[in-house]
């Protein structure tokens, strides 16, 4: 038996956990900074020598590059204020913040907003909607109305992260996106004419990351995004009405790769996605009552 130790478990001069970060991970550590900056007057390097820490663990900690022992997020938390109930709270959600499966509400919207502000690559295939960075507003709000699930007093705030998320997409270096949209759901009755044909436009002018999937092809049933950085791991992301759930096992990331390139196999190109699209608005003009295609 070698000798080497898997530099994954391996233990860092600085006595932390050598782990790969993950979405959540990275969540986390930046709600620590965000508390080290709002409860104390100490810059990252001036917090480590409050705590006796050496000068760049604070700074890995807050990446959520290693993962802090319980006895480091105490005396943090406990530097920056915190008393032990909030420590508990934390801690309980910290606990699995390195997990390569882990799930979360539905309605969490800071680790989504962090991944894909971190990516340099997002591949994506939604079935029944729009993917959210490519939502116009009004279908954005229909959606969360339609579906009765969210509180009423909470759908403006929804729908404004939901718009707030697709800064990305007009930053000069923003990632570089495929959408795969299935034809199901440029089908879909959602809203009046004037939503639908709005968000057909929305698509219509980006053919050039978007790719429709005809309604002929169905062996893709579910929803998933496949998000890669420059200096992590690539993670796969899928969400339902109860839960978000990332996976980023190696197994996991291999098998969303191969849907992918299955995908442009069968994807439309850019054109005959943009000629598909444009018929669905002529459709919608011819008949601003009905739904265009209808289902099959």
């Amino acid at each position: 038996m070698s000798g080497c130790m898997d530099p994954i478990q391996a233990l860092t001069s600085k006595g932390m956990t050598a782990t790969l970060s993950t979405p959540y991970s990275r969540e986390l550590g930046d709600e620590l900074r965000r508390l080290r900056e709002s409860c104390t007057s100490f810059t990252g390097r001036a917090m480590a020598i409050q705590l006796g820490w050496d000068p760049s663990k604070v700074s890995d900690i807050e990446l959520g590059k290693v993962r802090a022992s319980e006895v480091d997020l105490v005396q943090y938390l406990a530097t920056c204020g915190k008393d032990i109930n909030f420590a508990n709270e934390f801690r309980s959600r910290y606990y699995n913040a390195f997990d390569l499966y882990f799930a979360q509400v539905s309605d969490n919207v800071r680790t989504l907003a962090m991944t894909e502000a971190m990516a340099t690559k997002i591949f994506s295939y939604d079935v029944l909607i729009i993917h959210g960075l490519m939502q116009t507003e009004e279908y954005a709000l229909q959606l969360f109305v339609d579906s009765h699930i969210e509180a009423p007093e909470d759908i403006a705030r929804l729908v404004q992260a939901r718009m707030d998320r697709q800064a990305i997409m007009r930053r000069p270096n923003r990632p570089e996106c495929v959408f795969f949209v299935h034809e199901l759901a440029l089908r879909m009755r959602l809203g009046d004419a004037h939503v639908r044909e709005e968000q057909y436009l929305r698509l219509l002018f980006n053919t050039h990351i978007l790719r429709v999937v005809p309604a002929n092809i169905c062996a893709f049933r579910s929803p998933v995004t496949l998000y890669e950085f420059g200096k992590a791991a690539p993670v796969v992301y899928s969400e339902t009405e109860t839960a978000q759930v990332w996976a980023q096992d190696s197994v996991a990331v291999a098998r969303a790769k191969r849907l992918f390139q299955r995908l442009d196999a069968v994807a439309l190109d850019a054109e005959q996605s943009k000629s598909m699209l444009a018929n669905y608005v002529s459709g919608l003009r011819e008949d601003p009552h009905g739904g265009g295609t209808d289902l099959a």
